[in-house]
């Protein structure tokens, strides 16, 4: 393709979005496109979304990227689920894993065969025994898994906790080394074609006017383009995520470095703990109409383990999406898009899925209605149904301790989420889908994890005896355990891995 015929990318805004997004083009559309970043050093970036899910692993993967260099460069650790602390009760502690229940190899999913033997009366150890990912994570240990799925070890996946704030300059050096291009400025104009309304370019402060065929928006919750310019509407969730601020503060590390992410609930929300090479994140995300400013930062003071290395920092934020998020010649990727707040690590997720349809889709020599309207239906796809996830774990709760949580227990739901929760309880089933992010041992994860046990299950998992079937989790139980304990302590293994080159 002649220099002249690639497509003129602009992109505004940095931080993890930003970057991401132009390390991805530059690198997997190379000769197709020119890209140019546009931020300024004067805005700040969010900077807080420090856990992934396992997706992340095979983006990095498509640009090159190793993942030991890369996680010594974000000072990153490994992270095997997600744990909940007090979630369906107080005392109550469960974790997400990321990985199967069981051996995740029989016709029949493991839950069922759980489920009826609670349901016939059974005493049965914690569900997290019966998950590699999960052992692993409470023993504190690590260690890649194996290649055969048939093996236990695996039956599991894993992400990574890292500094966000070091994560969008190690892909910049990467984006730039490959041919994208960076230009300091603020945005102070926006100039649209008068016959199709499309932007034709925009317009610096010092004077610059920047013209491209496409734009993405990674301007953050300003939405500089596709909200502002575009005006495109947004659709606002807060109705069933009524959590909206959260305050951040790290902290030095004093306990172990756990290979897993925790959400521990809170009197009007709840609180997250990210622990990195070099410190742990930590901050209370709760619902303003429930909490004060200043309550929830002392309530976030006092919870936390070490010494504070920052002060406190409030954001705030709204739930939802815009109703579209390719409009005309505009493609908004991350919070310029849509919001959900951070309980399942799902904001890194979102960009990297937005990256993956707008690359799938990338016009050839103009922008059709096929293509924008394919990508806002996956965009559109992927935001309601983790959406139905989270609200699942505020709304699956026996907890009346709290004007908060008694809202979010009697509130009224979407009706695609109580169609999911009255096929589980009737059933044990769980929505198949061939598009999107979570999949069954997540959905059973909080379903049993915060206590609703269906009534039903797979009546195949009736063909074995209760003694013999008891006899059979003993022995996964042992070999799991007897698996896990061989594997390495999970500090010791980022020491010789990845571990970062200097202290922060």
């Amino acid at each position: 393709m002649r220099p002249e015929e690639r497509t003129r990318i602009v992109v505004v805004g940095g931080g993890t979005a930003g970057w991401m997004t132009a390390t991805a083009l530059v690198k997997l559309l190379p000769g197709r496109c020119t890209v140019r970043l546009v931020e300024s050093e004067a805005i700040g970036v969010v900077g807080v979304g420090e856990a992934t899910l396992p997706h992340i692993r095979a983006f990095n993967e498509r640009l090159g990227i190793a993942e030991a260099e890369f996680m010594a460069r974000t000072r990153a650790t490994f992270k095997l689920g997600i744990e909940f602390r007090d979630w369906g009760r107080i005392g109550d502690s469960y974790i997400h894993p990321f990985g199967t229940f069981g051996r995740g190899t029989g016709a029949i999913e493991f839950h069922h065969y759980w489920t009826r033997l609670l349901r016939e009366g059974a005493t049965l150890p914690s569900l997290d025994q019966f998950s590699f990912a999960c052992s692993l994570a409470r023993q504190g240990r690590f260690d890649h898994p194996a290649t055969d799925r048939r093996h236990l070890a695996g039956t599991f996946g894993y992400a990574y906790q890292f500094d966000a704030l070091l994560f969008a300059p190690y892909l910049r050096s990467l984006a730039e080394a490959m041919g994208a291009t960076r230009t300091e400025g603020i945005l102070t104009g926006v100039e649209r074609d008068g016959g199709s309304g499309d932007i034709a370019a925009i317009v610096l402060a010092d004077g610059e006017r920047i013209e491209g065929d496409l734009f993405v928006d990674c301007s953050g919750f300003r939405s500089l383009l596709l909200g502002g310019t575009l005006d495109e509407p947004f659709e606002d969730w807060s109705r069933w995520l009524p959590t909206d601020r959260a305050v951040a503060m790290p902290c030095r590390t004093r306990t172990a470095v756990t290979p897993y992410t925790s959400a521990i609930a809170m009197p009007a929300g709840w609180r997250w703990r990210i622990p990195l090479q070099h410190r742990t994140g930590n901050g209370y995300v709760y619902a303003s109409g429930f909490v004060s400013d200043d309550d929830a930062r002392l309530a976030l003071e006092r919870a936390v383990e070490g010494e504070a290395i920052a002060a406190p920092r409030v954001l705030r934020f709204t739930a939802g999406r815009r109703r579209r998020s390719w409009v005309h010649n505009c493609v908004a990727i991350g919070l310029a898009s849509g919001f959900l707040e951070p309980l399942e690590s799902t904001s890194i997720y979102l960009v990297q899925q937005a990256i993956t349809a707008l690359i799938e889709l990338f016009p050839e020599r103009h922008i059709g209605d096929v293509d924008r309207d394919e990508f806002n239906r996956l965009v559109d796809l992927e935001y309601d149904r983790i959406r139905d996830f989270l609200i699942l774990h505020y709304h699956a709760t026996t907890r009346s301790d709290s004007p908060f949580w008694d809202y979010v227990r009697t509130m009224a739901i979407p009706d695609s989420l109580g169609e999911k929760m009255e096929l589980w309880r009737r059933s044990a089933r769980i929505v198949k889908y061939r598009e999107g992010v979570f999949l069954d041992a997540s959905w059973v994860s909080v379903y049993l994890g915060q206590g609703i046990v269906p009534d039903g299950w797979d009546p195949r998992a009736d063909a074995m005896t209760a003694a013999d079937l008891v006899r059979g989790l003993d022995a996964l139980r042992g070999e799991i355990a007897e698996n896990v304990a061989a594997r390495p302590d999970h500090r010791a293994f980022i020491d010789r891995y990845c571990a970062m080159a200097e202290a922060a």
